[in-house]
């Protein structure tokens, strides 16, 4: 009987939920919004941290964090112009550090530049319950979080403990690139996350000199993707030299070019 079906989905789901993790907020922390892409070098982190610029460029009442949660590659802080270890406070938490308004936590600030990190899945989840409960965010009205590439551990680990307002998935028109991203959206349904939507990056390259406009990795496959999950484009990004190159001198273009197209 349907009553009956009821009562064993229902006891199904008590059971399973036993072994999850209770989500528990970020101590000052309001809102936080993850960026996420199913493969790497899609521009995910260079997305992330312009977005959390935008954000307090636009209200200058709202502070804004940005955590690092790529503990392989830390990208954070040559873009965010940062280097140095965090100092610890008299309750023994990590103070963030801070350049353009933005308080920033990172793998990446904790280890030497060119040190690779050779470790199991155990010791980088034991790194993301630090960066994530250790740090003294003091007051966010949002916290913009660089994902890892991909659905493993770290992602999951992160949406289980926290409570998320949304993901934004970054991912290129590259075939290769969207069949990742669609996973990644995928994952973030089944563990009850909304996904707020979906950003095309590298969507066009306009020759400097003659204008001529080349779809280098296909044109519009995000729009195709956002269609077929029901999600929206947030966002159209050109492959252009500005964003890489503002990024990589740790002076992002929504700071150093606010005016520009880019």
């Amino acid at each position: 009987s349907s009553s009956r079906d009821e009562a064993l989905r229902d006891r199904r789901a008590r059971i399973l939920s036993r072994g999850l993790p209770k989500q528990k907020p970020i101590e000052g922390v309001k809102q936080v919004v993850v960026f996420a892409s199913g493969k790497g070098g899609v521009g995910k982190s260079t997305t992330a941290v312009n977005i959390a610029l935008a954000l307090a460029a636009n209200d200058s009442t709202k502070e804004v964090g940005l955590l690092d949660a790529d503990i392989y590659g830390p990208s954070i802080p040559k873009m965010m112009n940062l280097k140095g270890n965090p100092e610890l406070t008299p309750k023994n938490l990590m103070r963030p550090l801070k350049n353009y308004g933005i308080a920033c936590m990172s793998m990446g600030f904790l280890v030497e530049e060119t040190a690779p990190i050779v470790w199991r899945g155990l010791m980088v989840m034991s790194a993301v319950e630090k960066l994530l409960r250790q740090v003294d965010w003091g007051q966010l009205d949002y916290l913009v979080i660089d994902m890892p590439p991909g659905t493993g551990d770290v992602q999951l680990s992160v949406s289980q403990n926290i409570p998320i307002a949304g993901a934004v998935i970054v991912s290129t028109p590259q075939d290769v690139a969207l069949l990742d991203a669609r996973k990644g959206a995928e994952m973030f349904r089944k563990v009850h996350v909304p996904v707020l939507g979906l950003v095309q990056n590298m969507s066009v390259f306009q020759c400097p000199k003659c204008k001529h406009e080349t779809h280098i990795f296909g044109a519009d496959g995000v729009r195709d993707l956002a269609k077929t999950l029901g999600l929206d484009i947030l966002g159209d990004i050109p492959l252009h030299v500005n964003i890489r190159e503002t990024c990589d001198s740790g002076q992002p273009v929504v700071i150093s070019q606010p005016q520009s197209d880019a």
